[in-house]
């Protein structure tokens, strides 16, 4: 194994910000790279828990000459956003310098033009440089794992249509239970990685890239942060790693991934009709039915007419929920994976800011 750093200067005199980078060689030039990284969303730590126990499982591999495919892993990806903090509250989704989401803007390239995202660094903010580094890193592999978490929700994804139904094995190996076949058509990390491989010939773009994933995947919620998850999650990523030959060992016998795996426009984006204090009747994990309540609105709490009540516009597995109490007049409550698509208007792209 070996450790080094990336090293981001700053937008400010003195100060730089050091990223470190755990590399395992691998000793089959035929098998899968795998490039792994958490805690983009610097607040989102389920993904910094899971690769601590999981790089415990690669140095013991590593010893053993198991290692058969290049294994990158960064546990702690966006140095910059760790260090913000406002009035005590962690602010790691977003570059308080630039208002961008550390999760947006990736550049969008062919594979040929990888070398150049290192040329003339100099000339882009510290949060750019960060997200240029990173990237031309993860198109060194074939695999790509970012890993993210929700507010509360589920174990799921976010996978590429290109990917699926290959990345059965992905989703069944965590457990997930559900997947959302995102359309590429966003600069978040993973579909960068994949924009780059899609052009990868001139001219021709790809719409299945076999041997190849990248995905973000969702650790449930912000607060699943323990050591019982966290080494049930490395397990299931171990499991991936032996049932693509990227590390040496017994194949897998996974099971069938049994989870709902719906289009991004079968999300139902439940959003709050008014501002107020939040009473949720429904959990993360239930189905129901359209009509069902889902939550009250307290919008002019102690008024007669003063609670709003949200229901389900169609039946559907709830999978994540905000945890917060409190919402801005149409700020997000849930996501609902449905079998049906919404009726409500949606952007190509990322369902969320």
């Amino acid at each position: 194994m070996e450790i080094s750093d990336i090293i981001i200067a700053g937008d400010t005199p003195g100060v730089e910000w050091r990223l470190p980078v755990f590399r395992f060689k691998g000793t089959k030039p035929e098998a899968p790279r795998t490039y792994i990284q958490a805690a983009l969303h610097a607040n989102e730590l389920p993904g910094t828990a899971l690769l601590h126990f999981l790089l415990e499982k690669l140095r013991q591999a590593d010893a053993e000459g198991a290692i058969l495919g290049d294994i990158t892993v960064i546990p702690q990806a966006n140095p910059i956003g760790s260090a913000q903090s406002h009035f005590g509250e962690l602010q790691g989704r977003f570059d308080l310098g630039s208002r961008t989401n550390f999760n947006r803007d990736f550049p969008l390239i062919s594979l040929g033009e990888r070398d150049g995202l290192l040329e003339d660094l100099d000339r882009y903010s510290a949060a750019d440089r960060l997200k240029r580094q990173l990237l031309h890193v993860a198109l060194g592999a074939e695999l790509v794992l970012d890993l993210h978490c929700d507010d509360e929700g589920l174990q799921y994804a976010y996978i590429d249509e290109a990917f699926w139904p290959e990345a059965t094995d992905l989703a069944a190996a965590l457990d997930m239970k559900a997947v959302f076949l995102s359309d590429g058509e966003s600069s978040a990390f993973e579909e960068a990685v994949a924009h780059a491989w899609k052009n990868e010939d001139e001219g021709r773009k790809k719409t299945t890239l076999p041997g190849r994933l990248s995905v973000t995947v969702e650790l449930r919620g912000t607060r699943d942060v323990c050591p019982e998850l966290a080494r049930k999650d490395a397990e299931g990523v171990w499991q991936f790693l032996l049932a693509r030959g990227v590390v040496a060992g017994a194949r897998p016998d996974l099971p069938v991934f049994a989870g709902k795996a719906v289009p991004l426009d079968n999300i139902e984006m439940i959003r709050a009709p008014q501002a107020g204090a939040i009473l949720f009747h429904r959990d993360i994990g239930e189905s129901v039915k359209a009509g069902d309540l889902l939550a009250t609105i307290l919008a002019n709490p102690g008024t007669p007419d003063g609670a709003l009540g949200v229901r389900a516009p169609q039946d559907g597995l709830i999978v994540t929920r905000v945890s917060t109490r409190f919402a801005r007049r149409r700020s997000d409550l849930m996501k609902i994976a449905c079998a049906e698509p919404s009726r409500a208007e949606r952007k190509p792209g990322t369902l969320e800011a």
